[in-house]
């Protein structure tokens, strides 16, 4: 029952993380020439030069990827990925073609076309899958190179592509496009992938920990975590909070520091994820990133 579930749910993801892609590049991005980053971008320049299909063009330059990254990345993700890269195939190729592309601004086209590739990619990579192309390339070199950022070799891998559109649609323009719809895509992904659990961690540095902590959860209804602290410059005992909460809590939880202790010292800071007791359940959010 839980496989047929679980296989039920990749294949919805799959569905819809490849009608957002299509429409990231068939609707946004085909008709206002310019690529953005990976393979489909590749093909999109292919397309424009030569009028290949985009879907099928991308899927044959992912056939050595595949061969190439199959030992580094596992049999059960390659699998999830071709399956992945066939639906999206079959949204770019069949269906899409037979909707009207935008045609309006290419800087909007460029905006919507990474909001659209983000969100399609971020489904897929919920369900530990990905579209293939540089994800695979990328993956590949990590293991080879572990001392390489991934972060650093899938730019130079996308502002390698996005380039190639300059000489391709004869305009820098092109370049400028590509560069926001990478950059908007990047964004959507960790925003959808980490947003939903993101929020703020507050530290406290006190002379009157537990006091402070018992305003905190007086006003605030949110614990904290009370470790010893030495202040190195005067050498006394103090007393830190760390207090984990949402972002619209951060200002209430500062004010109720300050309110018992004027002299206690603020930070503020951003975190990915919050899981425990009162904020996301870490085996339901794993299960569902890890496709089980």
């Amino acid at each position: 029952m839980i496989r047929w579930r679980t296989l039920a749910l990749d294949l919805l993801c799959d569905m819809v993380g490849g009608i957002l892609y299509a429409v990231g590049i068939y609707t946004f991005a085909k008709m206002a020439n310019f690529a953005p980053g990976g393979l489909s971008g590749l093909a999109l320049l292919m397309n424009y030069l030569w009028d290949l299909p985009i879907g099928l063009t991308t899927m044959a330059m992912n056939i050595p990827l595949v061969v190439l990254s199959y030992r580094f990345v596992g049999k059960k993700f390659l699998i999830k990925t071709m399956r992945s890269m066939a639906v999206c195939t079959i949204f770019l190729d069949l269906v899409f073609p037979h909707f009207p592309a935008y045609d309006g601004s290419p800087f909007l086209a460029a905006l919507y076309s990474g909001v659209f590739l983000g969100a399609g990619l971020a489904f897929l990579y919920m369900r530990g899958s990905s579209s293939g192309g540089t994800d695979l390339l990328t993956m590949s070199i990590k293991v080879l190179r572990p001392h390489l950022s991934i972060g650093g070799v899938t730019l130079a891998i996308d502002v390698a592509i996005i380039l190639l559109g300059w000489p391709v649609f004869g305009s820098i323009d092109s370049v400028l496009y590509g560069l926001a719809a990478t950059a908007v895509t990047s964004v959507v992904i960790d925003k959808i992938l980490y947003g939903v659990g993101a929020g703020k961690l507050v530290l406290i540095i006190t002379s009157k920990g537990q006091s402070v902590a018992d305003h905190i959860a007086e006003v605030c209804k949110r614990g904290s975590t009370m470790c010893n602290a030495v202040g190195t410059f005067t050498g006394q005992p103090r007393e830190l909070l760390l207090c984990a909460c949402s972002q619209a809590e951060a200002y209430k939880i500062r004010s109720a520091a300050y309110e018992l202790d004027p002299d206690s010292f603020v930070m503020i800071s951003e975190t990915s994820e919050v899981f425990g007791e009162g904020f996301a359940d870490p085996k339901g959010t794993t299960a569902f990133l890890n496709g089980t």
